[in-house]
């Protein structure tokens, strides 16, 4: 289920920003599945510009595939600020992206690791620095997963145009 058309104005800021600094972008993703690839393949020049995702649903592919130390998911979690960083920073490095977005959280409908459903944190990664963000939806698992996508795209949006200005 891409969520592209209730996004309008934030995908195409973001596909005329990656288009304007030639950049290609993928993604790590936990709590959406895969719902921010499916996003991003509505971008304009998809083809050229989205390169792909890991899906990381577990800790342990967290680690095996994005290359996140176990100590730091021991002690910060998989829903944290410091596995968000290096997802995104993972998925740019092993995919050989200019951006790199990524989600991690709880959708629900039961609280993670003590942590509460809601909570989400959302990385960018370009030019060798990484933003984190941290937010905390109300509604349900569906909602939650499409609030995050959103929050996503306007992020990295909004980071690529202060990166360029």
């Amino acid at each position: 289920m891409a969520i592209s058309g209730s996004l309008g104005p934030s995908l195409t800021r973001l596909g005329d920003q990656l288009r304007q600094r030639d950049l290609t972008v993928a993604v790590a993703e936990s709590m959406t599945a895969g719902l921010l690839a499916a996003t991003l393949a509505d971008l304009p020049e998809s083809s050229k510009r989205f390169l792909g995702g890991v899906v990381s649903y577990t800790a342990d592919k967290k680690m095996e595939l994005l290359g996140i130390p176990e100590a730091v998911i021991s002690k910060d979690g998989v829903v944290s600020q410091a596995t968000a960083r290096l997802m995104a920073e993972g998925a740019r490095r092993l995919l050989g992206a200019g951006l790199a977005i990524s989600i991690t959280g709880v959708a629900g409908p039961e609280e993670q690791d003590g942590k509460p459903v809601g909570l989400t944190y959302i990385g960018v990664s370009v030019d060798g620095k990484t933003q984190v963000r941290e937010y905390h939806w109300p509604g349900g698992r569906a909602t939650n997963r499409v609030a995050s996508v959103e929050a996503a795209i306007e992020l990295a949006a909004d980071v690529l145009s202060s990166a360029s200005g």
